[in-house]
């Protein structure tokens, strides 16, 4: 059992991943700006937190075995969110990715091509700085996990499939429900696999 934090818990990955934590016996701090949203589960304790405070959210984070950081890059700075891990000393830190920085052909970013939809574009460019800012970070454990190109509410079926760098894709797209991006982010907790490295996980 661990003691994790999870800021960004009342969204729609966030929302999943402390369920899966809280169904696996974890203890999760769930941070949010509207903690009333988070929802009562067995060893769960809800908290309010601002992202773009540091020195806030490092003090949340402090004494805990990992953190996750479920935001969107859209609303959130990377720069901080890190360094507020750095200032907590836990060196164990997730982040909920996305798919735009994953690559279609060798070198080409789904987000730069010429199909991929304008209303996504901006958190998609933001999603793969923050990547490209962890690449440069060498004193965390840091781990960025991202999903297929439709990130979806669904089932939790706990079949799919693991990737590093290339978008996951079968006969009908490229997808991961929420629930099973949860079982895989859980199981990289549990069990880390890809400490200082980016993977993906789709069917």
């Amino acid at each position: 059992m661990a003691n994790i934090a999870l800021i960004g818990a009342s969204g729609n990955a966030g929302s999943r991943i402390l369920k899966e934590l809280s169904d696996r016996g974890h203890r999760v701090t769930a941070i949010a700006r509207n903690p009333e949203k988070i929802a009562a589960l067995p060893g769960v304790t809800a908290a309010k937190g601002d992202v773009f405070d540091k020195t806030g959210l490092a003090a949340l984070i402090k004494g805990h075995d990992a953190v996750i950081s479920a935001v969107h890059f859209t609303t959130s700075d990377p720069g901080i969110l890190i360094e507020a891990a750095r200032k907590s000393g836990v060196k164990r830190y997730l982040v909920v990715g996305g798919a735009g920085s994953l690559e279609v052909a060798p070198g080409v970013r789904l987000v730069t091509t010429p199909d991929f939809p304008a209303a996504y574009k901006a958190e998609a460019s933001k999603g793969a700085d923050f990547l490209d800012l962890l690449r440069t970070v060498d004193d965390l454990d840091w781990t960025f996990l991202s999903p297929s190109a439709m990130f979806v509410p669904g089932q939790r079926t706990g079949k799919f499939r693991l990737g590093r760098d290339q978008l996951l894709s079968n006969e009908n797209g490229s997808s991961i429900s929420f629930e099973d991006y949860a079982i895989a982010l859980a199981d990289e907790i549990e069990n880390p696999q890809h400490v200082k490295q980016r993977f993906t996980v789709g069917y």
